[in-house]
């Protein structure tokens, strides 16, 4: 596996594979990201993934200074994974100035958790538009778990008709329903053995919509006053359509969503529902 640690050598990986699969990534990796790269591999295409922590993305306040930064590690598992290349380029890079220029996305940018992070989802787009323009890959792959972005990244690509297509990833839970994430570290113990909580209350909701419920501001106070209940800080649950708009009663196919705080740390799933 070759790590590729600038622009340039990053040119010359891409002419000798000028095709390939790619899975953008900020590091500290878990299981969900290594399921994509075996996902990207059945393409039979030279998978190569990034490690890059985008300061775009983060607002005033977050975690950037303390996302956790875990590259050896990391680089480990993507060897052990069957990644041909490790894109993990220095912030000049990326950013040789100060960015002037941003992709300015769709209203959808502020619902959900863009209403909580403004300026996330344009950042976020930013930086996967300028590694797609510098990878150039034929496919690549997002996890589901963030469900709006990978909404927004789909609708970006379909808009700005980049030649990339788009795959998703299931979640990748542990066995007590927890989606893996990079931040689930910052939980403590007692906190680990709560965090399950949002995911059981959005699938109950999810399982309610399958057999046939349509209240859907009832079902989302419930899981709304459950959480509450259990001392989480809730942002948001909603119930959508796949597309992420709002739904109708006449609808068969959504997605619950939800964002909560459990003490410091921020966790986000979605459960996609159906008859």
């Amino acid at each position: 596996m070759q790590i590729l640690r600038s622009n340039a050598e990053l040119k010359l990986w891409k002419a000798a594979h000028p095709d390939c699969a790619f899975v953008p990534t900020m590091g500290n990796l878990h299981a969900g990201h290594l399921s994509l790269i075996g996902q990207a591999r059945l393409s039979g295409l030279p998978v190569i993934a990034s490690i890059f922590v985008n300061p775009l993305q983060f607002g005033a306040g977050e975690d950037f200074a303390r996302y956790p930064r875990t590259f050896d590690a990391d680089c480990a598992k993507l060897r052990d994974a069957g990644c041909a290349a490790v894109f993990a380029p220095a912030l000049e890079d990326l950013y040789p100035q100060p960015q002037g220029y941003f992709v300015e996305p769709p209203a959808l940018a502020s619902e959900l958790c863009g209403k909580f992070r403004p300026g996330h989802f344009r950042g976020m787009l930013t930086v996967v538009l300028k590694l797609f323009n510098l990878v150039e890959p034929r496919v690549a792959l997002f996890g589901k778990k963030d469900y709006q972005q990978l909404a927004l990244i789909r609708g970006m690509r379909e808009q700005l008709n980049l030649p990339i297509r788009i795959e998703a990833g299931e979640t990748t839970r542990a066995e007590d329903g927890l989606a893996l994430s990079s931040r689930n570290g910052y939980l403590s113990e007692a906190e680990r053995q709560e965090a399950p909580r949002l995911y059981q209350n959005l699938k109950l909701i999810a399982d309610a919509l399958a057999l046939g419920r349509r209240d859907f501001e009832e079902l989302e106070v419930q899981a709304l006053d459950a959480l509450y209940r259990h001392g989480w800080k809730v942002d948001y649950v909603s119930i959508r359509r796949p597309d992420l708009s709002l739904p109708a009663e006449s609808d068969a196919q959504f997605v619950v969503l939800g964002a909560a705080w459990l003490g410091k740390t921020r966790l986000i799933d979605n459960v996609e529902a159906g008859q």
